[in-house]
């Protein structure tokens, strides 16, 4: 952990709140039931809002338990100290959180009916939403620039490991009938209609009114003014100034950090990354 990092199967994760033997335990022997629901995302492709999202369908729209408990512990992470013990203390059904890659993933999922929801977001974006988080956090080595992450984004020595991994890995289930692919984008230009097709996976009925609270209270002002929701609440001396998981929460912003010779080296690993995908099937490109 010398480096700034806790290194498990050769994946980087941050230093605080996690450890070794709760990884080596939730991926070998966690059992995810048929009831259950797994939201599964890289780390800053939405992965909060959908939470939100999620919770508010659960609620039929009432915010009560949105404001009354945090979200780490409305959706537990699988993978940390904290989520893993909440979640086998817990009664199920589980509504659950992972950033795991496909191949450290608890083996019971695949196994399972349970409803998997896997978020995806243009990378760019991510590597820039990344940068800013982690620049504010004291959990894992920080970056020193924007151009020194960039390149760790593009080798994948970055928490969670490579994106485009990542994305290959869970981007194998797309077929099955239990798991709904999602992005990042959609739910930016059309969160109703998104929204409505999250109900019907789940296999929730929500009235109009129902529906614009979900709408309205997971929308990115009410979730920035939310503590139980913006983090707020986690201890100052884990962040480097004040620190909230919202920042902008739009699309493109990359435009506005990367430089063109970023932009078409970007571009030429992920057509190295991603060749064999169908045209179409990813939103920003």
């Amino acid at each position: 952990m010398t480096d700034g990092y806790l290194w498990f199967e050769g994946i980087r994760f941050p230093v605080v709140g996690y450890s070794y033997e709760v990884l080596k335990e939730a991926c070998a022997q966690f059992v995810i039931k048929d009831e259950d629901t797994v939201l599964v995302t890289y780390p800053k492709s939405g992965t909060h809002w959908l939470v939100e999202i999620l919770c508010l369908i659960h609620s039929h729209g009432d915010t009560k338990w949105i404001r009354s408990v945090a979200i780490w512990d409305r959706s537990p992470w699988t993978e940390t100290d904290d989520g893993y013990k909440l979640l086998n203390e817990r009664e199920g059904p589980w509504l659950m959180s992972s950033h795991l890659p496909f191949h450290l993933f608890p083996k019971s999922l695949f196994t399972s009916k349970a409803k998997v929801i896997y978020i995806m977001r243009n990378p760019k974006d991510v590597l820039v939403s990344g940068y800013y988080h982690w620049i504010m956090t004291k959990v894992c080595k920080q970056p020193e620039s924007l151009e020194q992450y960039f390149q760790w984004f593009m080798q994948g020595n970055v928490l969670y490991g490579s994106w485009f991994e990542h994305i290959r890995g869970w981007m194998s289930m797309r077929h099955r009938e239990n798991v709904l692919l999602l992005s990042y984008e959609e739910l930016q230009k059309d969160p109703r209609s998104t929204i409505e097709r999250i109900c019907q996976f789940l296999g929730k009925k929500l009235t109009p009114e129902e529906l614009d609270s979900v709408l309205k209270n997971s929308s990115f002002q009410v979730m920035k003014q939310n503590k139980m929701s913006n983090f707020e609440m986690l201890p100052v001396d884990l962040f480097t100034g004040p620190f909230q998981i919202t920042r902008k929460g739009i699309c493109g912003d990359w435009k506005n950090h990367f430089t063109v010779a970023q932009a078409e080296a970007f571009d030429k690993v992920y057509q190295e990354k991603m060749l064999g995908f169908p045209k179409g099937l990813f939103p920003w490109e």
